[in-house]
């Protein structure tokens, strides 16, 4: 399913009424950008059929009637044409799904990098609130994190425009909140997102960086670009537990331990279930751990934070954010996690989000959630006759990111970076399997070895991040983003591949289908 594998994937949970073969079709037919088409088409199915929840939608929503006006044009025939799923297949599925009892709409990553990022993931929101499984126990939409504290990063703070906890930095109750405990003012303004530090650094803008725990040398799209405005910054400071490449380039570097194993603190997963990690082994040779790395820092820049334990810095984060407040350690020790919102420390925890949608009392209800209209747009390059595929990027099963931590491991799936190739379009390049292709986009050329992958459409290619020092697949990728979430176009750019030299032992055997991990 590589190459496909960006889409959401939509969960039916009654295994008696699902038809799995229908739902492979769906999802194998989720090309590079086409999820908004596939979304309103299902969505104008449902509505055509009457299978939407009138009491749901008229009580806890807003904005139908616009959406369902701008999904009118997306008939069953014209979803098919984009997406290359039948359309009897698009239609079943719809069926299923509004039918179903409860059901979920789970996604990766990979769905937001685009340049209308944003625009997908409301398309499947859509599809939730029409149907009204949203505010239910076994409901709802679920982004799944790819790393173990994606979701724990936005509960601290880790976003433009939050303090921690969610709370909105323009919000002055929120704020003076944090300006009383920290006895500093905070600006009203959102700080820059990956992409607009990337931009205000070719401006002359930022001047230096504090990276902590990333490599964008090698991850960010269009490589040498990149490279070349880190290479320009006056200070650069990184904070790691490996030697990247974005490490090699610093001008400091702080050995970091690996808090997984070698610290205290805690770890919210995708449930929004907050648990305790505990120190098992002591970091290696210099390595210290984050909470005295940022002490230390402060210290020598002439504020003393003195020695706080992690648990004096939960303690805070729990004092100033009110969904997290109830979760003290001893309470996460004893229950082996809680899910916020829990205010308070009776309280049980939130098992599932929204439900006061549903609520009699409209003053309970609160603000209600609203339906968008979104547009399908396709990428923003298409393949023409001089890059005539379309080459979309993701994660194997067996590694992870920039192969910093899992590159110099002997595994049984590691096979190094190829570009996997469809049957159809291997044999109308006199390609076989192990042959070295040049892989060309309008960004910059690598070179790799033929992968024929069955589970591939004509048309597609594949290729991962994972081994960027012996191929650097981001010198290929397109650095456009979309202008609300900053995320950069990873899943679709048009490539060209030619031919290099033939492998010594041409077998002339397809390779079967490899499977893929979330492109988170």
């Amino acid at each position: 399913m590589k190459g496909i594998q960006n889409g959401a994937r939509l969960y039916v949970v009654d295994p008696r009424r699902t038809t799995s073969a229908a739902w492979a079709d769906v999802w194998l037919g989720l090309n590079v950008g086409t999820d908004i088409a596939l979304a309103n088409a299902m969505a104008r199915e449902i509505i055509h059929a009457g299978l939407e929840d009138k009491r749901f939608i008229e009580r806890g929503t807003t904005n139908f009637e616009a959406y369902r006006a701008a999904v009118e044009s997306y008939t069953l025939e014209f979803a098919a044409g984009v997406t290359g799923v039948p359309a009897d297949v698009i239609r079943d599925a719809a069926h299923q799904y509004a039918k179903a009892d409860k059901a979920m709409i789970c996604w990766t990553l990979g769905i937001t990098e685009h340049h209308n990022a944003v625009d997908n993931v409301v398309a499947l929101i859509n599809l939730a609130l029409l149907t009204g499984h949203v505010g239910r126990y076994g409901c709802g939409c679920n982004p799944l994190r790819g790393q173990n504290h994606v979701q724990g990063g936005g509960d601290m703070g880790a976003l433009p425009n939050k303090l921690p906890g969610f709370q909105d930095l323009d919000n002055e109750e929120h704020r003076s909140k944090f300006e009383r405990a920290w006895g500093r003012d905070i600006l009203p303004q959102a700080g820059w997102h990956l992409t607009e530090m990337m931009h205000a650094m070719g401006e002359g803008k930022l001047t230096a960086l504090y990276v902590i725990g990333e490599n964008p040398a090698q991850s960010d799209a269009d490589m040498h670009h990149v490279v070349r405005l880190l290479e320009g910054l006056d200070h650069l400071v990184v904070q790691e537990i490996f030697l990247t490449k974005t490490a090699q380039m610093a001008h400091v570097v702080f050995p970091a331990s690996a808090t997984w194993a070698e610290g205290e603190g805690t770890v919210t997963n995708s449930e929004r279930r907050v648990q305790r990690c505990r120190k098992a082994v002591d970091p290696p040779g210099d390595a210290r751990d984050e909470i005295w790395i940022m002490t230390e820092l402060a210290r020598r820049l002439g504020k003393d934070w003195g020695h706080p334990t992690a648990e004096d810095v939960w303690n805070e984060v729990r004092a100033l954010a009110p969904q997290l407040a109830g979760m003290s350690y001893a309470r996460l020790e004893a229950l082996g996690g809680l899910q916020w919102p829990c205010p308070d420390e009776s309280h049980p925890g939130t098992k599932f989000l929204h439900a006061r949608l549903w609520d009699d009392d409209p003053a309970k209800r609160g603000r209600l959630a609203p339906f968008s209209v979104v547009h399908h747009e396709g990428p923003v390059e298409m393949p023409n006759d001089e890059y005539p595929l379309m080459l979309t990027t993701g994660r194997r099963l067996e590694s992870y990111n920039t192969g910093v931590q899992t590159g110099g491991y002997e595994s049984p799936l590691h096979r190094g970076e190829s570009l996997d190739i469809s049957p159809e379009d291997a044999a109308r390049l006199g390609v076989e399997a192990g042959d070295t292709v040049r892989v060309t986009s309008r960004r910059g050329s690598v070179e790799a070895p033929a992968y024929i992958d069955r589970g591939l459409r004509a048309g597609v290619v594949f290729m991962t991040l994972h081994f960027p020092d012996d191929v650097a697949t981001n010198l290929l990728t397109i650095n456009a983003t979309d202008p609300r979430s900053g995320t950069a176009e990873f899943k679709a750019c048009a490539v060209r591949v030619d031919p290099v030299r033939q492998s010594r032992a041409r077998t002339g055997r397809f390779a079967e289908p490899f499977a893929a991990a979330g492109d988170d």
